[in-house]
């Protein structure tokens, strides 16, 4: 590596991803950025049905909508955090020649949708 290389890698932020291990292949470090959008995508989808279900004018027990409100909002928040960590760990991984972490964040997901689907169904179903 060259000396303007490595200068420059020394100012990369953050420093606990970019101050381990040695360079990966660049196209591993962009999938890995590739994968971080998609999930900050989902999240902002996730805030956006959130402000719908707020603005939402149905008959709607209140319960039910505050529950459609409430849930994708807080998911939002979550999935973006989770995209974060998720992309610090496994640039780091990478860095190190280290198997990639578990994807224990899109159960996490998966479920928030279920109760989203079921809190729907629940009431446009119920009479």
């Amino acid at each position: 590596m060259s000396e303007h290389e490595d200068a420059g890698r020394d100012r990369r932020w953050p420093r606990a991803v970019y101050g381990v291990g040695v360079e990966p292949d660049p196209r591993f470090t962009l999938a890995n950025e590739r994968t971080f959008l998609a999930w900050i995508r989902t999240s902002l989808a996730l805030l956006a049905a959130a402000v719908v279900f707020g603005v939402l004018t149905v008959p709607l027990p209140g319960w039910l909508h505050s529950t459609l409100t409430l849930i994708p909002a807080l998911a939002a928040g979550a999935g973006a955090g989770a995209a974060w960590f998720r992309w610090a760990r496994t640039e780091r991984a990478l860095r190190r020649s280290r198997p990639l972490p578990g994807a224990t964040a899109l159960a996490a997901l998966g479920t928030v949708v279920v109760v989203l689907v079921a809190a729907v169904l629940v009431g446009v179903l119920a009479p």
